[in-house]
């Protein structure tokens, strides 16, 4: 049947249960690439489809605000906003570029290569452990655990909390899900992002005043003594901060790993060119995340009337950056839809482009290359052995469910 703009809807989350709509997205790059799409609570947005548009309403922070409304479509509660604008993610300049500053250091590739050893580590010792399993389910049972491991090592999280970290990092972005978030899936309450923040809270405040035994301390540490606005930050304003680092760094890199495996399980012949090379390694993880990128879109709100491409846009009105279409936008992408481990050049945008840049790029894109480099040497064969279950949201483009079987070299 022959899809009309009148019978499009790329906001019901579920929509994206059986498969990202890559068929409808496309249409609208073709008839609509700037969507004005309802949403049940009477408001709407204006979707941005095209490659072209989400650059540059990225690199215009000042027109186009994380701050304002923050980066979810639905709205939030005006005490629970105030809340989300100390996490960098909702930030606006100058406020953003100054945390940022600060915080980089930390994440620069220099810093992050100094942990390739240890990353390497983690991930034979979980290779291992699924090698004895055979049959598993992927997404938790092994990909949850590395980034639940490594970022948890950077920090400082006591081992025994780091299920937790990840189980509220998995509500916060699959708060849609009725089997991720139970009670609050339907009227978009979350316990999530509390208890994280509550813990983020209670880290800070059992931190502060500890000298650490070799007198530097872990990245929780040099965190805590990061200033905001000319000061350290409090107790409310780390936890925010904390709850962001922690589900991006658990939640994004699990759904990059897991959804990274099944698209190679589909296409065996760039598995194999995988295995007879591993110099492409890094170069299939960005195209993977092209194909797969691990989140839908990011909301901005206009901070001032304009017009993109025709569409006049209010200041106030909600806009959503739909990486998932512009990384397979025909203007941008030769044959955007097949799956190209050698893909060169590759612009995606899922860590985003311009003040938003994803801050842990160079730790996701480290742990994603060993990962795949000793999952080649460490497992003859991997192969599906039920349906994959993808989330129920319009947010997070994630796998719940990845039945596999190893075979171990």
């Amino acid at each position: 049947m022959t899809l009309t703009l009148d019978q499009i809807d790329i906001y019901d989350p579920n929509g994206y249960v059986a498969a990202t709509p890559y068929d409808r997205f496309a249409l609208l790059r073709r008839e609509r690439p700037v969507f004005r799409q309802e949403m049940p609570d009477g408001t709407f947005y204006w979707a941005f489809l095209k490659h072209a548009d989400v650059v540059d309403a990225s690199r215009r922070p000042e027109l186009f605000s994380a701050e304002i409304g923050g980066v979810v479509l639905e709205d939030q509660a005006p005490e629970q906003l105030e809340q989300t604008k100390n996490m960098l993610l909702m930030m606006d300049p100058p406020r953003h570029a100054e945390l940022r500053k600060r915080v980089y250091p930390h994440f620069r590739p220099r810093q992050i290569a100094l942990i390739e050893d240890r990353v390497r580590a983690i991930c034979l010792e979980i290779l291992d452990a699924g090698s004895e399993m055979g049959d598993v389910e992927f997404t938790h049972d092994l990909a949850a655990r590395i980034p639940s491991q490594v970022f948890g090592e950077l920090l400082g999280i006591p081992v025994d909390d780091r299920a937790d970290i990840n189980r509220w990092a998995e509500m916060m972005t699959g708060g849609q899900d009725p089997d991720i978030n139970p009670d609050g899936y339907a009227d978009g309450t979350n316990e999530g992002s509390i208890e994280m923040a509550m813990y983020g809270a209670r880290f800070a405040r059992e931190r502060r005043g500890r000298v650490p035994s070799d007198g530097v301390g872990d990245l929780g540490d040099l965190l805590l003594a990061t200033e905001i606005d000319g000061r350290p930050m409090d107790d409310l304003e780390f936890a925010y901060f904390f709850v962001q680092l922690v589900t991006a760094g658990n939640d994004t890199t699990r759904t990059m790993m897991s959804s990274g495996l099944h698209v190679l399980i589909q296409h065996p012949d760039q598995l194999e060119m995988l295995r007879a090379d591993h110099t492409l390694i890094p170069s299939a993880v960005e195209e993977i995340l092209r194909f797969a990128p691990p989140l839908h879109y990011f909301r901005r709100t206009a901070s001032a009337d304009t017009k993109v491409r025709g569409q006049e846009i209010a200041a106030g009105d909600k806009v959503a950056l739909m990486y998932s279409s512009a990384n397979r936008d025909e203007e941008v992408f030769i044959d955007p839809d097949r799956f190209d481990v050698s893909r060169s050049p590759n612009p995606h945008l899922a860590f985003g482009i311009g003040e938003h840049f994803c801050l842990g790029v160079h730790l996701a894109r480290l742990e994603a290359r060993v990962f795949f480099e000793e999952m080649l040497d460490k497992w003859a064969s991997v192969e599906l052995i039920g349906e994959p279950e993808r989330q129920r949201s319009n947010l997070n483009n994630a796998l719940k469910s990845l039945p596999v079987r190893i075979r171990p070299a």
